[in-house]
Parts: structure tokens; sequence; C-alpha cells
């Protein structure tokens, strides 16, 4: 029998996600809680995190880390209330780092909690309607949605993500016994996970909501993406995709990111047992020996799509129907002021890399405070790291627009900045390798000065950029990835599609701000001068050669790709 891996040893022993992190919050001489516990406390949307630049200075004093804890929000489809929105703005201020961090899932992280602000910070958060659970972790995590409220079936498109969040939600009370009440199951009878199994997922589980032409939630990129299929004003079903994944690991090319497949389509009524089954032939085929192959990608990769699908269909009792048509246009967010189909106002913010902080010429985060004290309508997520200032009455929009100029926020960006995200990535994020979040803005002042002084000034290009090959920011689907390999260094890769449906190639390993400056400039150019009427960027270079395409039946990446460009 394969041996399992060490984290299906740690979920199995935990009795149901308890492990001893209530007693390891209860030690007061470390900020840090036991190594295994910080496998658990991932599904309750909490992750151990230490500030990776003072490493070095508290190592030289003999100092523990510098821990402290980030708190991953669940909010299916984005939607906030405007109270939800100053709930969670005060607890960052109060209890967390004092900023909001918007995520490409949709969701919003606190960073900076020390140990003895965790409880009290969960707690604020389950005050305020909402909860942590299941954010992160082998757990179905965050279901995210086309977040723009412009159109009426949007309302359609949030509540099936957020059916599909409650039925997939883990049973155990764990959460609530750790961090809010602190009362075991009564009787001490143990809870059972019927969907998830008692030692859940082999990994983590995405599933995405999109209402064409938006592809705004990249679709393709997770493990089920539900592409809503509209008639006559109404949702009449979803096309199913399923095995996208964008993470892989620098020099293991059994590792790559892959874009889904369309396997066909479903009713309203059929979604939630789709995605059940989804789930459970996972649950029960993935690879819990190893976790670098354990995501669904790699399942659908080892027995075969066919396969796969048979074996989906069993468990439902029905075979999927065909495939319905659909288009995509593009894969960011249309900014600023936009028109409901029931006559309210909706205006999409860009936040640049979704830090919600004040700056000298921009207060956001207090701006965005005054806003929704003033607003009655909701505050939506977007997957690109945006928010939008939604359901504003024709008689309101006026105050809000003066309050968005009042505190600098009713400005324009570049095409290339309101197209561009990072991850995270340092100081917090164990993972990271190189800067993401950090270097991004000041590697877009210097590709917006090559795009003008090309003409392409006002072209959208979309750019990604992540601190690890783990593409929290979806690099691998971009026109223009960005992967940290270690410090100031990055590959490039190119000719993902605008619309996301795409994956890209790489161009140039292991580049640095100066090289990659060098690499692009000179395809701007060409660009400028040669591209057709309506033609994006990733469809040029692929076209000219700079890089071949990946194709619907070529799903690997491009470290797999026996003519890799230059």
């Amino acid at each position: 029998m394969t041996d399992l891996s060490r984290n299906e040893t740690i979920k199995a022993a935990s009795h149901l996600l308890r492990g001893t992190i209530a007693e390891g919050l209860a030690d007061g001489i470390t900020g840090a809680i036991a190594e295994d516990d910080t496998q658990l406390t991932k599904f309750h949307g909490i992750y151990q995190q230490d500030d990776r630049d003072l490493r070095p200075e508290r190592a030289k004093k003999r100092m523990e880390k510098a821990f402290s804890f980030m708190a991953r929000v669940r909010i299916p489809g984005g939607v906030l209330t405007s109270a939800q929105w100053l709930a969670l703005d005060a607890l960052a201020r109060e209890r967390a780092s004092g900023t909001l961090r918007l995520t490409t899932r949709q969701t919003i992280q606190l960073h900076g909690i020390i140990k003895t602000n965790l409880r009290p910070a969960i707690q604020a958060i389950d005050a305020a309607m909402l909860d942590t659970i299941a954010a992160c972790g082998d757990v179905n995590r965050n279901v995210i949605c086309t977040p723009n409220p412009y159109r009426a079936v949007h309302a359609e498109a949030v509540a099936t993500a957020r059916a599909i969040s409650e039925h997939l939600l883990p049973k155990s009370r764990a959460w609530h016994e750790i961090f809010i009440d602190g009362e075991p199951v009564a009787g001490g009878v143990e809870e059972d996970e019927p969907i998830l199994g008692r030692t859940y997922l082999p990994r983590k589980f995405k599933i995405a909501i999109a209402i064409p032409p938006l592809n705004d939630v990249d679709a393709f990129a997770h493990e089920l993406g539900l592409i809503a299929i509209v008639q006559d004003g109404a949702i009449a079903g979803y096309n199913v995709v399923i095995g996208g994944g964008m993470g892989m690991t620098h020099g293991e090319p059994d590792t790559f990111p892959r874009t889904g497949d369309l396997i066909g389509f479903c009713t309203p009524d059929q979604v939630l047992a789709v995605a059940e089954q989804v789930v459970t032939v996972q649950r029960d085929w993935g690879d819990r020996a190893d976790r670098k192959h354990a995501r669904l990608k790699y399942t659908i990769e080892r027995v075969g799509l066919a396969v796969f699908v048979a074996e989906l269909e069993r468990r439902l009792g029905f075979a999927l129907a065909p495939a319905r048509e659909y288009a995509f246009t593009r894969s960011g967010d249309p900014t600023g002021w936009l028109e409901g189909e029931d006559g309210r106002w909706h205006f999409c913010l860009f936040v640049e890399n979704g830090r919600i902080l004040d700056r000298p010429d921009r207060a956001l985060l207090s701006g965005l405070r005054a806003i929704a004290a003033a607003h009655d309508g909701r505050i939506i997520l977007t997957p690109n790291q945006n928010l939008i200032i939604a359901d504003v009455a024709p008689a309101q929009k006026d105050a809000i627009a003066a309050l968005l100029a009042a505190h600098g926020l009713d400005g324009t960006v570049s095409a290339l900045r309101r197209n561009a995200m990072a991850c995270v990535a340092l100081p917090t994020c164990g993972l990271a390798l190189a800067e993401s979040e950090r270097f991004l803005p000041g590697l877009i002042d210097r590709l917006e000065d090559a795009a003008a002084a090309a003409g392409l000034a006002e072209t959208e290009i979309v750019i990604r950029m992540t601190g690890c090959p783990n593409g929290c920011a979806r690099p691998y689907l971009a026109e223009i990835g960005l992967v940290g390999v270690r410090p100031g260094i990055y590959n490039l890769y190119l000719g993902g599609a605008f619309d996301g449906s795409r994956l890209s190639k790489l161009y140039r390993r292991e580049v640095g701000e100066d090289a990659i400056l060098a690499a692009l400039r000179p395809l701007f150019v060409a660009y400028a001068a040669g591209r057709t009427r309506g033609e994006h960027f990733a469809d040029f270079v692929i076209r000219t050669g700079a890089v071949r395409a990946t194709t619907a039946g070529n799903r690997f990446h491009a470290d797999l790709d026996p003519e890799l460009a230059a």
C-alpha cells in the first residue's frame, strides 16, 4: 500500500480538525502554535505566518520569529453589506495590520493578527455574520462568481455560489468550538462528513461561476468551472468545466498548470449534484501519497478524462447534456460607473494588487469607510482584486461620486495598470521566492513608459505576477506572466489569451527587472507597428512566432514543450 502523505496522517488524527489548536492558542510562552496544528488551522481559514523582513535581525538576537496569523474570510460571490465592510475595516485597524487585502478568490485577508488577538478577531468576524470556515485547506474553498451586478442574472449566479458553498462546507463544529463559544459537541458525539470524508480532500478544490461575455473569474483555472448560459433574461443552466489548476513547482516537469475541459451542460436544479459528485470522485480518486500531484487536474491526467466523466455520470445517475454555445471577450473588470438593468448604478473601483490602505494621494481605506457609512447598498469584491460599490440609487450617485473624489478615488489609471495583478508574496507568504505585490507597481511604471513610447498607452494588456510558481494570481493565463524564481529573478511567460481561455508559454528563464524590460520593449514596438485590427498582444506574439499557442489539446506547461522559444 502506498504511504500516505504527512498531511493525511495529521487530518486523520485531528478529531475532525480540532487537533490541539485550542491548547496552542492558550499557550502564552510562544507566538506560534504546534506545527501539525498550523496545517489544521488552514481548514478554519487561518495561516500562521511571520514577517520575513525581520527574520535576519531576530535570528541574530536569538529571538523567536515575528509570528502572526492571516485570517481569510469566506464570502461566496464576494458580496458584502456595507455594515460588514465597516466591521472588517474596524477589525483590520484594531486587531490586524491596519490594512485589508482583497484576493483573487473574491474575499478579504486580514494580515498581522498576533496570537492573543486571533480568537477575538474571529469572534468579530462571526458577529458580522461572516466566517472563515474552509477559506483555506483541503476543502472546497470560497466559491467565486462574476461580480458585476449590472446584469439581472447576477443575482441568480450569486445564489448558486452561496448554495454550492454551503452544500460543500465541512460539517465539523471545530471552528465554532475553538474560536467562538468553546463548547464541544453535545454528548461528545463526533460529527460526520458525508461529502468531504473524515480526512477531507486530497488537496484544495476551487469552483468559479462565469457569466459570458465576461470571464472575470478565469473559468478554466479551477477544479470546477460553471459557465452560465443565459436565455430570455434568466440562467438556463451551466456549461461544466473540470480539471483546471494553476500551481506547479520549478524544476519538476511533472507538475504543471492546466486549463479545464468542457464536459457538458447541466440545468440549475442539477448544479449542486454536479458539484458534489465532482468533489466525491476527487475525494476517492485523488493522490493522497504525493501532495504535489493531489489536485484534480492530476487525477484527470492519470485516469483519463473519459474515465473520470463516466464515473461522474455514474454517481450522478444521469448524463450531462451537450455543452451549449457561449463566447468570452475579456477577463478583466470594466472600471468606473455602469448603469444596471434596474436603473441603479455601480462603480467598479480599481485597487492596485488588492491592498486597501491610505496613501498620501489616495485615501482608499478611510475613503471606503466613509462610503460604506453613507451607502445602503452592497460592496462586491472581484476576482481581479478590485471592488464594486453596488446598488447606488440615482439620487445617491452624486453623493457617492463626491466621496470618491474627496478621497482621491475617482482618478483613472493606465490600461496596463488596471489589467495588472500580483499576489501578496513577501514579507508574509511562506512560499514566496521573490517579491510580487511590492515589486509589480514599480515595474508597471517602467512598462507604462515603454508602452507609451511604442504608441500603446491606451492598449489593454493583461499582466500578472506571483512570487512563486503556486500561481495564486493566475499568471499562466495572462498575456504577460511573471513567476518568481529567487529574489529579483522571474520566469517570463507570454501568450495567455486576453479572455482567459489559453495558457501561456515560457519565453525567458530567470530574468531580472532590466531583462524583463529588454525582452518586452521590442515586442511592444513590433505589436504597435504590426497588429491587425482588434488583435490582442498575446495573439500577436503567437502569430509572429515569439511563442507557440497552447491549444486545448496541449494543456501542459511550456516547460514540457519540446519546442520552447529561446
